[in-house]
């Protein structure tokens, strides 16, 4: 069941969608390809209600957030709390890699958003992506 979405919202997510950090920039470019791999549609500065996910994956009921360095400050930690208890209460799963994260093992958090997403077992081994209609195979295939 969807949440209403403030307009001020939906502007400031065109606005952050403009705006991305190299982290964020990075990350996209590998969950956008996760339609055509496995059909599933990620939304990046995605409005749900009051807030503004980095990434969606309403299906799934899964956020990504992208983290930099403002976000360890104490008073940015509670709000973030606050956050995503609320996201929770509203049945999401909040993963947040820090843009430190993404830089050192960006396989490996891509490999626990699959995972999150049931798509990935324990023992490292993804699916076949969905072929491509133009041909070609994605990240993950062989």
């Amino acid at each position: 069941m969807p949440t209403a979405v403030d307009p001020v919202s939906i502007f400031r997510a065109r606005k952050l969608r403009r705006g991305m950090t190299q982290g964020e920039r990075k990350l996209w470019a590998e969950l956008k390809e996760f339609r055509r791999w496995y059909g599933i549609h990620v939304r990046r500065q995605a409005p749900i209600g009051a807030y503004i996910a980095d990434f969606a994956i309403h299906k799934h009921r899964v956020v990504i957030e992208v983290d930099g360095e403002h976000h360890f400050e104490s008073e940015r930690q509670i709000r973030d709390r606050k956050r995503d208890e609320w996201l929770a209460g509203q049945g999401y799963r909040v993963l947040r890699f820090s843009t430190g994260e993404l830089s050192d093992s960006f396989n490996g958090c891509v490999e626990e958003i699959l995972r999150a997403l049931g798509l990935m077992d324990d023992q490292r081994h993804p699916p076949t992506p969905k072929p491509s209609p133009q041909g070609g195979g994605g990240r993950w295939s062989a």
